[in-house]
């Protein structure tokens, strides 16, 4: 039964995610062919298996099986003891078999669950109905202005884990949630590259719409999405439409449907098939897979942290909640996660330090130094624990301003080594924190601007930044801003 609080329009809206999460082996799922195709000429990293040949027989990569079976661990369950391949019988030119190898009854994962993370603060447990492992098909292209199209079979026989949402889902931002978490899960698992601009993970989405709050409606699927905000506006898109067709007497048909990123909207491509229509049967050139215990127990110990747990952890040092997302969703070859939890074990400042820069300084210097602008150099990695824990020791104790910070750690970055007192030395960065030294400054700008210093007598608050203006501009930006301001207000008697 449908929750009150998701009508739209006297409607309810009902969603199902399918996710195909393409597997980070070196070779295909059956065949000794590469598996990084992303460059590669087309038809390259083929052979007689991915063409289909008569007489080819498939072997099963035992790497698929092992990145699987974590997954299983990721989504809260365990991979199961028994499982099996079957051939799924349909025709598409990229599919020269004329049958997909898939699991179909007895798929290596069943049930499962998944906690997402709404941007309201709220939580809600998703549950798995089945995850399958399936070779992919080919690249269908489709020259504009010719009647022709092209075949590329480089994809064809790529390893994917198939995973099936329950029809849980009933909002939008809940599936833009739910998406984004199953992206976190299967990155944290260590099983995809989960590089969505290059589709290894790409986002199916069933919806439909009833008035009646305990039934389904016709569902349509949108296939081959491959960004949160595109299952997001889909969604969106998919309901409207459908309760639009609904309240003019028509009827909704179940089809597959394609999401126009440029037009932000569905469109049909074809009639969608029933489980009988793709004529499912063991393949009989393939083994079932037959996991002991043993082999479970040392996948589970292979395992990572997972995201609720990093979340956890992170919270417990008092790490901002964006923080901690920003943190675990960011691209690239560093372990910023990684980074972080191992400055917790020296405080929980310290750990929140690290963090800040790199979510609020770090992240926007790479994108500086991508769209080379603000004069920002290329990066080569984060600085080591060391450096940190050095910047942090001098920010704290007041020889180096915020500022500092930022510049000191982003030269490190750049590849700059040594020690950084020495580097704070030779740049002239130590901060004037001599409150003898300050209080001479500031009782001179007290005498030479004596309209400010009225003001601020009068309640003009604002009117002490000028007045720590003036101080950090006589002591050439050395004095500490916060003594200096504190110095201000007392000697003025505010």
């Amino acid at each position: 039964m449908v929750d009150e609080k998701y009508k739209v329009k006297d409607y309810y809206p009902t969603i199902g995610i399918e996710c195909h999460v393409q597997l980070k082996t070196k070779t295909k799922l059956f065949s000794s062919v590469s598996n990084e195709a992303i460059d590669a000429e087309p038809n390259t990293l083929v052979n007689h298996i991915c063409f289909g040949l008569p007489g080819a027989l498939p072997v099963l990569n035992e790497e698929a099986v092992r990145l699987a079976s974590k997954a299983a661990f990721a989504l809260g369950t365990t991979p199961q003891k028994f499982s099996k391949f079957d051939r799924k019988h349909y025709f598409y030119p990229d599919l020269p078999k004329g049958y997909q190898i898939s699991q179909f009854d007895e798929p290596i994962i069943l049930d499962g669950s998944i906690v997402i993370h709404l941007e309201d603060g709220s939580q809600k447990t998703i549950n798995i109905t089945r995850a399958h492992m399936e070779e992919d098909a080919g690249k269908s292209t489709h020259p504009s202005g010719e009647d022709f199209s092209l075949v590329d079979l480089n994809r064809a026989g790529t390893p994917l884990l198939e995973i099936v949402s329950e029809p849980e889902i009933h909002s939008s931002a809940e599936a833009k949630a739910y998406a984004k978490e199953l992206w976190l899960r299967m990155k944290y698992a260590g099983v995809s590259d989960v590089d969505l601009y290059h589709g290894n993970m790409r986002f199916d989405v069933n919806v439909s719409v009833s008035k009646d709050s305990q039934k389904f409606g016709t569902r349509t699927e949108t296939k081959n999405l491959n960004s949160f905000k595109s299952v997001e506006r889909a969604v969106d898109y998919e309901i409207e439409r459908q309760i639009k067709a609904l309240e003019k007497g028509e009827k909704i048909v179940q089809e597959t449907r394609g999401w126009l990123d440029d037009k932000q909207k569905t469109v049909s491509q074809r009639s969608k098939e029933d489980a009988h229509d793709y004529r499912y049967f063991p393949d009989p050139d393939i083994p079932p897979i037959v996991l002991s215990d043993e082999y479970i127990a040392e996948i589970k110990k292979s395992v990572q942290r997972m995201p609720e747990e990093i979340r956890e952890e992170l919270s417990e040092a008092g790490i901002a909640k964006a923080t901690i997302e920003a943190l675990m969703e960011s691209s690239g070859n560093e372990d910023y996660v990684g980074l972080v939890i191992e400055a917790q074990k020296d405080g929980n400042k310290f750990a929140a330090f690290v963090a800040n820069f790199i979510v609020n300084d770090y992240f926007k210097l790479i994108s500086d130094s991508r769209t080379q602008t603000n004069g920002a150099e290329s990066l080569n990695k984060l600085p080591g624990i060391k450096v940190f824990s050095d910047v942090f020791e001098l920010f704290s104790s007041n020889d180096i301003s915020s500022n500092s910070v930022v510049m000191i750690l982003f030269k490190f970055s750049q590849g700059t080594t040594g020690s950084v007192n020495d580097f704070v030395d030779k740049n002239n960065l130590r901060q004037m924190s001599n409150s003898g030294e300050i209080e001479k400054i500031v009782d001179q700008v007290i005498i030479d601007n004596p309209k400010p210093v009225e003001d601020v007598k009068n309640g003009e608050m604002k009117a002490i930044g000028f007045l720590v203006g003036q101080v950090m501009k006589a002591s050439q930006g050395k004095a500490n801003p916060g003594l200096a301001k504190d110095l201000i207000k007392k000697k003025i008697g505010v």
